[in-house]
């Protein structure tokens, strides 16, 4: 089932710009993350290579998104064809990025930390299975024109959510006291980002729901730039974070600093 969404010529440009913008950040730090691996001692690398994988991963669907968009949309009447039919602008290349990517941005943190085998294990057991049922849950919301169906699936989305914050907070927490100085601080930081980065991906789901019709043509514009700028800061930043903690870690075990 399909619908159409007038947008005007600066709405299409906007969009285009923005999808562009999350396609280049996303090869960008795939590229410096890869070649930043020298920089870490080797223990700390899988953490890098876990961050290319996410970005690259990001950047690939940035690009089926891109295009996706682009065969969408009728340049001459200005019509974006949405909805689950054929030919219409596919939401659903985001949610297969975040059920990927999600659950390894929460392994990485695990990762770049080196905890013991039995903390690690436990950790990642119980976030990449949460992350997942968070991204899996929030898909029939999204893909949903009745609100009440939007709301029931939100909801459902959020107690995982919920629950990997508790993981994050007063599990991880726990693990922190033996990290080098300043380590315990940035993933501190770290949280934040996530919890910062991630409060957009609801607001934005929200956005029809709260008094923007789904084919309003300001509403799909504000939900792709939301989007895009939350995977940028979720992706790239998160990743950029990722690789200062190796180094922090690298250099307090006797790896010489090259900043």
């Amino acid at each position: 089932m399909s619908s159409t969404i007038a947008l005007s010529a600066d709405q299409f440009g906007i969009v285009y710009n923005i999808l562009s913008f999350g396609l280049v950040s996303m090869l960008a730090c795939t590229i410096y993350t890869l070649v930043s691996q020298s920089r870490v001692l080797p223990k700390y690398r899988t953490a890098l290579v876990m961050s290319s994988m996410v970005t690259f991963i990001a950047a690939y669907h940035y690009m089926r998104i891109f295009n996706s968009f682009e065969d969408s949309f009728n340049h001459e009447t200005g019509a974006l064809s949405v909805g689950t039919g054929h030919g219409a602008f596919n939401e659903g290349y985001r949610y297969v990025d975040w059920i990927l990517t999600v659950p390894l941005l929460l392994v990485e943190v695990v990762a770049v930390l080196a905890l013991a085998k039995a903390a690690a294990s436990s950790l990642i057991t119980r976030l990449v299975p949460a992350s997942a049922a968070m991204i899996a849950l929030g898909y029939p919301g999204e893909i949903s024109t009745d609100n009440n169906t939007k709301v029931l699936w939100g909801v459902l989305s959020t107690i995982p959510f919920l629950y990997i914050l508790y993981v994050l907070f007063v599990e991880l927490s726990k693990s922190l006291d033996r990290q080098p100085a300043g380590v315990a601080a940035t993933v501190g930081r770290l949280r934040l980002l996530l919890i910062a980065t991630w409060g957009v991906y609801p607001i934005s789901y929200l956005l029809p729901i709260l008094g923007q019709s789904a084919t309003d043509p300001g509403a799909f514009v504000n939900r792709q730039i939301g989007y895009t700028i939350a995977d940028v800061l979720a992706k790239c930043v998160f990743g950029l974070t990722i690789l200062k903690i190796a180094k922090m870690k690298s250099v307090a075990e006797g790896m010489k600093d090259d900043h």
